[in-house]
């Protein structure tokens, strides 16, 4: 009955349209952005806006209109504590890492928290429980979850797709930006046997000099040619670095490629790692987004209607004239220029590198002795070459199979086998696939099967088996201050890394609160029931994930 009423009262209310949707700013203060959204990010375009909060925590968090919490989750990565607000426009917005939440809400994520016996929980509230007011305080600001200083992220999505959308044009009035987003490089590409630049297959980086009128050097070119840009916007009144919303590349005065990041699908998010030049960020960190479609990037944001969508033919001897236009959110805009002489020249033959041929249209299997990799059909955003090699070691647990020369992001998770040829340990749950880069073991997972490990990858990377025999490390810390009710320790596991941890004090469940940056698991007894004026004796238990687990008891007063 509950819940007919409440879907009552939304049909009785006027339905708005996103053009004519009215926001309340999240703050009394005025805003200023650490992060807009769209911004490139590995894997993923920035959701939200990151709002700062003056260099503090603790701010109170307004609901942007009225609704009732949908979703509330606590972790101690991705968004920490996070606020989900269903609004009758159609919309939801987001809260992430939150310091706290107002009274109500937070005795209900307690009362969940130590029924479920965890600190981290996603939980999904009757919407009739949690009704708010617009403009009503429904948290304070802070910095948890995988956050590097204190802000607010805010999100905007449509409720019925969840699609992200960007909030700025709710808040421009709120904002003041007069700069002009800057061009900081380009990258000139000759497509293979089709192409050649300054006499090279090759691709060339340049930079622009003359006031963004020409490039540092010439560029010749003959064939098929793309091209991709590294670019930034910046805002009044601060010195951050932001993502230009809206690129556009003329040749001869006619648009070949347009992008214009002002809504973003989940399923898509992921297939920025085909719009960047992922190799150039992996070793430099410089973002270059590339102003040609790849045939199986499944990204609306980025659009051509040229018949090369977005790759151009040099084929006449003479100058070709590119114009990209720059646009941030407010209008501002930059135009950069430069000319690609054409100029008639041998075109090397394509040739294979001998690697195995991966299709973008096609499921594709790479399969060596004791290892398999199936990638079905929309994996890839491009054929690739992939460079296989396997290492054998008779001494090792299984051999290692690197996949790629470089890690190259496939679109989603895929299934890998790997046959363990040595068990030295009888336990079949303490061997794991891991990723090795460099020297380094990075934890994958896996479940035996028969001699096998069967697990999933997101990358063209270099893989083995690892062993997890050695179980976590837990330290007690601020000894000093458990008499007060604080109780601190560090946690760490080298190998496959944390998994649960449960503590208790004289065999009662007790909620500690974990700090993935600082490895720390902290407990406020003053917000338990614990008897004060006694010895307690507290038992942590910490588990990794092969399993392996260590009891750490201490008797303390309190």
């Amino acid at each position: 009955m509950k819940h007919l009423l409440w879907l009552l009262f939304l049909l009785a209310l006027p339905v708005r349209a996103q053009d004519s949707l009215r926001l309340v700013a999240p703050f009394d203060f005025p805003m200023l952005l650490s992060s807009n959204f769209g911004e490139l990010r590995p894997n993923h375009f920035h959701g939200g806006l990151d709002i700062k909060t003056q260099g503090v925590t603790g701010k109170p968090v307004r609901a942007v209109d009225e609704g009732y919490v949908s979703r509330i989750t606590v972790s101690p990565v991705g968004y920490g504590n996070a606020l989900y607000i269903v609004h009758p426009s159609g919309h939801t917005s987001v809260y992430g890492h939150l310091d706290s939440f107002t009274p109500a809400i937070a005795r209900y994520v307690r009362e969940q928290q130590y029924a479920r016996e965890s600190f981290s929980v996603d939980l999904r509230p009757d919407s009739t429980l949690f009704r708010v007011a617009r403009g009503e305080v429904v948290a304070r600001s802070g910095n948890t979850g995988s956050s590097g200083g204190p802000h607010l992220h805010l999100e905007l999505r449509r409720t019925a797709t969840n699609e992200l959308l960007d909030p700025l044009p709710f808040y421009r009035d709120r904002l003041r930006d007069t700069r002009r987003p800057l061009a900081r490089g380009l990258r000139i590409y000759a497509r293979a046997g089709e192409g050649v630049v300054n006499g090279s297959t090759r691709p060339q980086t340049f930079q622009w000099a003359q006031g963004g009128h020409a490039l540092n050097r010439r560029v010749e070119a003959w064939g098929v040619i793309g091209v991709a840009i590294r670019a930034n916007d910046y805002m009044t009144g601060t010195s951050n670095v932001y993502g230009v919303r809206s690129v556009r590349l003329l040749v001869d005065s006619v648009e070949v490629f347009r992008s214009r990041t002002d809504s973003v699908s989940f399923a898509e998010n992921r297939a920025i790692n085909g719009l960047i030049d992922y190799d150039v960020y992996r070793r430099t960190r410089a973002l270059y987004a590339k102003s040609f479609l790849l045939p199986g990037s499944p990204l609306r944001l980025t659009q051509s209607d040229a018949p090369g969508r977005g790759w151009i033919s040099i084929d006449e001897e003479r100058d070709y004239h590119f114009t990209y236009e720059l646009e941030d959110g407010f209008g501002n805009r930059s135009t950069y220029a430069f000319t690609v002489h054409g100029r008639r020249q041998a075109i090397p033959e394509a040739h294979r590198t001998g690697g195995t041929l991966l299709r973008w249209d096609k499921a594709n299997v790479i399969t060596r002795p004791g290892m398999q990799l199936d990638i079905p059909r929309g994996m890839l955003y491009e054929d690739v070459e992939a460079d296989v090699q396997m290492t054998t070691d008779s001494a090792a647990v299984a051999f290692t199979y690197q996949l790629h020369d470089s890690p190259l992001p496939l679109h989603d998770y895929c299934p890998l086998r790997i046959g363990v040829r040595r068990r030295p340990v009888a336990d079949s749950t303490k061997y794991f696939i891991a990723e090795r880069s460099g020297k380094s073991l990075w934890y994958v997972g896996g479940t035996w099967r028969d001699g096998w490990l069967e697990g999933r990858v997101r990358s063209l990377g270099t893989y083995t088996v690892a062993i997890d025999t050695v179980a976590p490390t837990v330290v007690p810390l601020n000894r000093g201050q458990w008499a007060s009710g604080r109780i601190t320790f560090r946690v760490g596991d080298d190998r496959s890394g944390l998994n649960t941890y449960r503590a208790t004090v004289d065999g009662r469940f007790v909620l500690f609160a974990c700090n993935s940056r600082y490895n720390r698991l902290t407990c406020n007894l003053r917000e338990t029931d614990v008897e004060r004026g006694r010895v307690h004796t507290l038992e942590l238990t910490v588990t990794d994930r092969c399993g392996n687990v260590t009891v750490r008891r201490e008797r303390f007063r309190y």
